[in-house]
């Protein structure tokens, strides 16, 4: 039997972090872990689970000095009904309405997503889109991470063996509209095949501050520096991004598929935030 120690508080979670138990598994919604346990993969690499289901300390959605923040254990379901989190980031509500059905929706968090680190993640280009700043700690301190330097390699993350994701911060830009786009296989309950997302600020029918965030065409999610400079200069969009992007053929979409999609989604979301 893998030994799982079930904590309340910070401090019980930061002593056991402290400890480092071999091949020590941090679980949250388990919504992924636990169908990976199911099925019996990399089980071996497994040696303790620290349970922070029950950790207060790590819910709740506030707004403050034209931040919001949300606690990494909040769910699909609490972002889309949370009022600050409609008003202020529409996008990451509605991209919750498609990330699985219910069950999923009431169990999944924000910072399980975030730490599960897959290109595929569909609230991940909406965080890079909105320069999400990440709050870890441990028994070392706390430190912040700006989302776009938080993802590594695939499933590879900047969180230390003995950090938590304690809160994702997303800074409010007044004028600035955050939209995205996924395309899956079907209309419910799919895998991203690519997902973009956009933040800007329009004006005059040019765009200022682009953000770019992008899934599924990389291993990880991508901030697209080079599609964000040609769409603030009036540059070729469509051929910038093919520099951001690496998209791969698997068994959801070929990468020229990828390529050719991600850059129609792309156009047609900033010519969108122009209008």
């Amino acid at each position: 039997m893998i030994p799982v120690t079930s904590v309340r508080s910070l401090p019980e979670a930061y002593a056991l972090l402290r400890d480092r138990p071999q091949g020590l598994r941090v679980l949250a919604g388990g919504t992924d872990f636990m169908v990976a346990v199911n099925a019996r993969l990399g089980l071996d690499r497994i040696g303790h689970v620290l349970d922070i289901w029950r950790l207060q300390e790590l819910r709740g959605i506030s707004f403050t000095a034209g931040v919001l923040q949300i606690a990494s254990l909040t769910t699909y379901s609490e972002l889309m009904r949370s009022p600050e989190v409609v008003r202020h980031f529409p996008a990451l509500s509605a991209v919750s309405r498609e990330v699985g059905a219910w069950a999923i929706q009431n169990r999944g968090t924000l910072g399980g997503n975030v730490c599960n680190a897959s290109p595929a993640g569909d609230s991940l280009p909406i965080l890079l889109a909105a320069d999400a700043r990440l709050l870890l700690g441990g028994p070392r301190g706390e430190r912040v991470v700006p989302a776009h330097e938080f993802f590594l390699g695939y499933r590879k993350t900047a969180l230390g063996a003995d950090e938590l994701l304690l809160r994702i911060d997303l800074p409010v830009v007044e004028g600035a509209r955050l939209v995205y786009r996924k395309v899956g296989t079907r209309k419910a309950q799919s895998i991203s095949r690519t997902i973009v997302a956009v933040r800007a600020t329009a004006g005059g029918g040019a765009l200022r501050e682009v953000r770019i965030g992008a899934g599924c065409v990389a291993p990880v999610p991508v901030r697209c520096r080079a599609a964000e400079r040609a769409a603030e200069q009036g540059g070729d969009v469509r051929r910038a991004l093919e520099s951001d992007i690496k998209p791969i053929d698997d068994l959801r979409a070929t990468a020229v598929y990828r390529s050719r999609v991600t850059g129609n989604v792309l156009l047609r979301l900033l010519e969108g935030l122009r209008a």
